[in-house]
């Protein structure tokens, strides 16, 4: 028999009928408690969540975990994305490694996990010679950490010299990357329900891939089934350039390659008229929305409510970690909720909304239906997060005030019924060492300058 937990009696949780807990057995939501209810079957142990306030794990849909090693990088500082792309890709191309990578990937993982994340998607198009088993050291250190992660293997294919943007050492052949895409789907993808890993295929942007790489990429992930991921809309400069380019705007490219269907979720997508949001929605295509990139960089405001409205799912992302310049997903649902008061007003945009895009939203994006909400028979991904910060104080609402007040890490985490954040930090992980081991290979990029 499998143990049955009660987490019993939490400040609040966000969901309906729980307010006396949840009971999780293997793995998995098995029972929501409700007001003045205690569990209709006996438990074999109980948690007290009386210190916590209770949310579905959070998944981030959008990362890119090797720009850690670039943050505020002097080169990069005070840019849109097109010049801050010129500045990165040549100091990216020339010094990422397996090893540097391994611990970029640890300390983004890390950091999104302290942060109340459960489910990873990192958009890893960065592939020089030497990283050629990329996708292997993230499943790899995904399961040191307990981390359930979509391996979203990009690609690049497209230079500068040929019209693109890409830096030569940086760049893949076609045949060479569906290839391995291939191979990494073979070997890691699990499409079972509560599976820790997941497979997607994402080149990087119509900015430096070709169209070739865009639809033979299509079809290889309509014989796999699996979900495909790129950027797009992301600033004016990318219309202009498709424009220039193709004689259309992105959305028109998007349906052109084959790509304008629901196995699809894109990264930013903020340039887009009211027709092309109708087109999008309609094809059930998704859009991780990612508020701190977007305003460091300047790019524009999401419209998140009329890309609802339409049908598109929307999930929160961090984006790269040299443009946002960090790996917290709590910090983004603040930032969403505030940059979607902005677009829209205080009356329209709550913090549920912010919640609902990085939960549920996000789950939806990356094709999973066993996530991102609390409810029975869904997996038991929970964040547990204290008010006892100065922050905190006279705080009336307490899932209001996570939003309002500015949470930031979760004292606990549970990823499929197994503690992996306990007292703030992960068991097992030396955040010293892993902040030495990380700053000390991160010195080479800035040699660079």
């Amino acid at each position: 028999m499998t143990e049955r937990v009660w987490v019993k009696d939490p400040i609040a949780v966000l969901a309906d009928g729980a307010e006396r807990g949840v009971v999780v057995e293997d793995g998995r939501i098995v029972e929501l408690v409700g007001k003045g209810a205690a569990p209709a079957h006996p438990v074999h142990s109980v948690f007290d969540a009386s210190r916590h306030v209770v949310t579905p794990g959070l998944v981030n849909t959008h990362h890119h975990m090797f720009q850690t090693l670039t943050r505020a990088h002097p080169k990069a500082i005070n840019k849109e994305l097109f010049p801050w792309l010129q500045a990165l890709f040549p100091i990216w191309a020339g010094n990422v490694d397996p090893e540097n990578f391994r611990l970029a990937t640890r300390l983004a993982l890390t950091e999104l996990l302290i942060s109340g994340c459960t489910t990873a998607s990192d958009h890893q198009y960065l592939f020089p010679p030497g990283l050629e088993f990329a996708m292997d050291i993230q499943a790899e250190e995904a399961a040191k950490l307990g981390v359930r992660m979509t391996l979203t293997r990009g690609s690049l294919n497209l230079t500068a010299d040929e019209g693109g943007n890409a830096d030569q050492g940086a760049v893949q052949d076609t045949d060479v990357i569906l290839a391995d895409c291939e191979r990494v789907i073979g070997r890691y993808h699990d499409a079972s329900e509560g599976s820790m890993l997941q497979v997607a295929f994402a080149p990087c942007a119509p900015f430096n891939v070709t169209k070739r790489l865009m639809v033979e990429t299509a079809e290889l992930a309509a014989k796999c089934n699996c979900h495909m991921h790129t950027h797009l809309g992301e600033t004016r400069d990318e219309n202009v350039y498709c424009m220039e380019h193709f004689g259309y705007r992105p959305v028109d490219y998007l349906e052109e390659v084959g790509w304008l269907n629901d196995r699809v979720w894109l990264a930013h997508g903020i340039h887009f008229n009211d027709d092309e949001m109708v087109r999008l929605g309609k094809a059930g295509v998704g859009v991780s929305h990612c508020p701190t990139s977007n305003m460091v960089l300047a790019s524009g405001q999401c419209r998140t409510k009329e890309l609802e409205a339409a049908g598109s799912p929307v999930g929160l992302g961090v984006d790269g970690s040299a443009s946002n310049d960090n790996s917290n997903l709590m910090e983004a649902v603040r930032h969403a909720l505030m940059i979607g008061r902005l677009t829209y007003n205080a009356e329209t945009v709550t913090h549920f909304d912010a919640f609902r895009w990085a939960t549920e939203g996000s789950a939806r994006c990356l094709g999973r239906s066993d996530i991102g909400a609390i409810a029975v028979g869904k997996q038991a991904d929970l964040s547990f997060f204290t008010l006892d910060e100065l922050r905190f104080s006279g705080a009336g609402d307490p899932l209001a005030a996570l939003v309002l007040c500015g949470a930031y890490k979760a004292d606990r985490v549970m990823v499929k019924g197994a503690w992996r954040i306990e007292d703030g930090v992960p068991p097992g992980v030396d955040l010293a060492e892993l902040r030495y081991e990380h700053g000390r290979v991160a010195k080479k990029f800035l040699e660079s300058v």
